[in-house]
C-alpha cells in the first residue's frame, strides 16, 4: 500500500519562494506515485490576529497558487481545514492525553511567546496537538516537512503512540520526508534566518505574485558572503548557498554544475543568472495564478469536492477514535 501524504500551508499572506521550493514543488512530484491531502490550514493561521476578509482572500490565493504550482485536484484533495470539523474535534482528543512539558518545550512557542508575552494566546500553545491532528486523522504514513518542523511531526509520532498504547491500534505512525536541497530557504537579507512571510525587510523574500522586475532588484541586492568563489557550503558561505539553492531548483543543475558554471565568476554575474532562472521558473506559474483568480465558480468546485472527499475519510477515522475513547451513547 502507497503511503498516504498529507501537508498544508497557512493563508496569512502572499505565499514566497520557499514555500514553493520548500514544499509545493515537492508535493507536485509527490502527487504522482502517492494519494494526497492538501489543505489550507487556516485553523493554524488564527493563533495569531488576521483581519477576517484578507484571511477569507488569502485562503483563496492558497488555493489559486496550490493549483498553479501543479496540484491536480484529479489525483489531490485540496481542502480548507475550518470546512472538516473533525481536525479541531480530534485536536480536542489528543489535547487531553498531550503533556503540558511536552507543548512548554516546542521551539516555535517558546520563540513566539517570548515576544509576545503575557499576551500570548492558548492556541498558540496547543497549535502542535491541532498540527498533530491534521496528520494523525487521515492515517497519513508520510509528512513532506522541513527540518525546522521535524520537533512537530516528533511530536505528532509521540501522541499516536500514546493513544494507541491507550486505547488500542488506531493511527499510523508518520514519517517525516525531506528533500535533500532546499527544505529550507533562506532570507535573501540573513542567510542565517528562514525566508518568512513576516519578515518585515520586504528585500528578505521573494513572493510568488513579485513581478520580473521585483524579483531581479531583491536577488542583485541579496546580501553575499565575504571571499570570492560560487561554492555550495552551507556553513561558510550561507549566502551564496542560498542563492546557489534557488538556481538549482530553477535551472535542474546540479551544485557540481553550477559551480563549474560560474568558476572564475563574480557574485554580479552569478545573481544576475539567478535573477533569471527565478523569473522564467516563476512567470508561468504566475500566469495560471491569475486564471484561476478570475475564475472563482472553478475554485469552489475544487475546494468543494477536496472538502468532500475529506471529510469522508476523516469521518470513518473519528467514528473509530470516538468509539475506542468511549464519547457518545454507542
Amino acid at each position: 500500500m502507497k503511503d498516504l501524504v498529507f501537508s498544508g500551508i497557512q493563508p496569512t499572506s502572499d505565499l514566497h519562494l520557499g514555500n514553493y521550493l520548500g514544499a509545493l514543488k515537492q508535493w507536485v512530484a509527490i502527487q504522482h506515485d502517492h494519494p494526497c491531502l492538501f489543505c489550507i490550514v487556516d485553523l493554524h493561521a488564527i493563533t495569531v490576529a488576521q483581519d477576517p476578509k484578507m484571511l477569507r482572500q488569502n485562503i483563496l490565493g492558497v488555493a489559486a497558487t496550490y493549483l498553479a504550482a501543479g496540484i491536480d485536484p484529479k489525483r489531490s484533495h485540496i481542502y480548507v481545514q475550518s470546512e472538516v470539523p473533525q481536525h479541531a474535534e480530534l485536536a480536542w482528543i489528543l489535547g487531553t492525553i498531550t503533556k503540558l512539558g511536552e507543548l512548554e518545550r516546542m521551539t516555535q512557542f517558546k520563540d513566539k511567546s517570548g515576544k509576545q508575552g503575557e499576551r500570548v494566546g492558548l492556541g498558540l500553545f496547543s497549535y502542535p496537538v491541532l498540527m498533530a491532528a491534521d496528520i494523525l486523522l487521515y492515517g497519513s504514513t508520510a509528512v513532506p516537512v522541513g527540518q525546522d518542523q521535524m520537533q512537530h511531526l516528533e511530536l505528532a509520532r509521540v501522541i499516536a503512540r500514546r493513544f494507541n498504547e491507550r486505547f488500542g491500534d488506531t493511527f499510523a505512525i508518520p514519517q517525516a520526508l525531506i528533500q535533500k536541497i532546499g527544505n529550507r530557504i533562506m532570507s535573501l537579507q540573513d542567510p542565517a534566518k528562514k525566508m518568512s512571510k513576516s519578515d518585515p525587510m520586504e528585500g528578505a523574500k521573494i513572493l510568488l505574485r513579485d513581478d520580473a522586475e521585483t524579483i531581479r532588484k531583491k536577488i542583485m541586492r541579496a546580501v553575499t558572503d565575504s571571499g570570492k568563489g560560487i561554492s555550495y557550503d552551507p556553513e561558510k558561505k550561507p549566502a551564496v548557498s542560498n542563492l546557489m539553492t534557488l538556481y538549482h531548483h530553477a535551472s535542474g543543475k546540479t551544485m557540481k554544475e553550477i559551480e563549474k558554471e560560474f568558476a572564475g565568476a563574480g557574485y554580479g554575474d552569478f545573481k544576475k543568472a539567478v535573477a533569471d532562472a527565478v523569473i522564467g521558473m516563476l512567470g508561468p506559474m504566475q500566469k495560471r495564478m491569475l486564471e484561476f483568480r478570475k475564475n472563482p465558480a472553478e475554485l469552489k468546485r475544487i475546494l468543494d469536492a477536496g472538502r468532500d472527499a475529506a471529510t469522508e475519510q476523516a469521518e470513518k477515522m473519528m467514528r473509530t477514535v470516538r468509539t475506542r475513547v468511549g464519547l457518545g451513547r454507542e
